[in-house]
């Protein structure tokens, strides 16, 4: 080989030896990178799973309160039924009652027609209906004695009472200012004017004293001016006051609330 072939020959080796050392530096450098983004994805990863995980707990915690929420709905939607069945119930008690007192009132007029202009009056206020009888209907003045013309009307009154058999009756003795000879004071003779009508009522028509309530107001119940002949002729009565036994409604309404 000449001197010439050789030069070359060693020109081209150290040329390849140094292509060779480059590109294995080059490599390792790609490896090196690779890795580290290996390393990136792998961290990603564990936190993508770690979202997860925490997005599915709390979609179980959504779903779990979803659950809680459509039960408490649920709940409150068979109360809200129940409510408007009651409220229906009610009304239509209500409405019954109504036209029972309507039906009262034309009863007791008609019953009563003929004392009318001898000191009876029906009227009826607040859903409450009164039977207004004057002391010379009922009794002679100062007495505490019925007169024959009071028990009948009473006994009209009574024929009546056994048709409404849900109302309370109230009486309530009043009188004027005007002290009464041989009775303690007013409030006693008014009482005894109350517990007078309670009796015939009981006694001589059937009605159930469980129904009745006796008072007496005295002179301290006025309608008119006591410093008149007349006014105080307006304040000598006695008033029935027929109120609807609302206890026996309600029950009523309870009742068909169970059926």
């Amino acid at each position: 080989m000449s001197t010439k072939s050789a030069i070359a020959f060693l020109l081209v080796g150290g040329i390849i030896l140094c292509s060779c050392g480059s590109g294995r530096k080059a490599a390792e450098e790609q490896v090196a990178n690779l890795q580290a983004e290996n390393g990136q994805l792998t961290t990603q990863v564990t936190d993508l799973k770690k979202q997860v995980s925490d997005l599915s707990t709390q979609s179980k915690a959504a779903t779990d309160q979803l659950s809680s929420v459509n039960t408490q709905f649920d709940q409150y939607k068979k109360q809200c039924q129940a409510n408007e069945a009651q409220l229906k119930e009610v009304s239509e008690t209500l409405q019954e009652f109504r036209d029972n007192m309507a039906k009262l009132m034309e009863r007791l007029q008609e019953a009563e027609k003929e004392f009318t202009d001898k000191g009876l009056e029906v009227y009826s206020k607040d859903g409450v209906v009164f039977v207004d009888m004057k002391d010379n209907l009922l009794y002679k003045t100062g007495s505490a004695k019925l007169s024959p013309q009071g028990k009948q009307a009473l006994g009209n009154l009574a024929e009546v009472l056994k048709e409404f058999p849900k109302l309370k009756v109230i009486v309530v003795g009043n009188t004027d200012t005007t002290h009464v000879k041989g009775v303690a004071d007013n409030w006693s003779l008014s009482t005894e004017r109350a517990n007078g009508v309670v009796r015939v009522l009981t006694k001589d028509y059937g009605i159930d004293p469980a129904l009745l309530t006796a008072a007496g107001k005295g002179k301290f119940n006025p309608i008119a001016e006591n410093t008149t002949a007349e006014g105080r002729a307006k304040n000598r009565r006695t008033e029935i006051v027929l109120n609807p036994d609302w206890d026996k409604i309600w029950d009523a309404v309870k009742m068909e609330g169970k059926q």
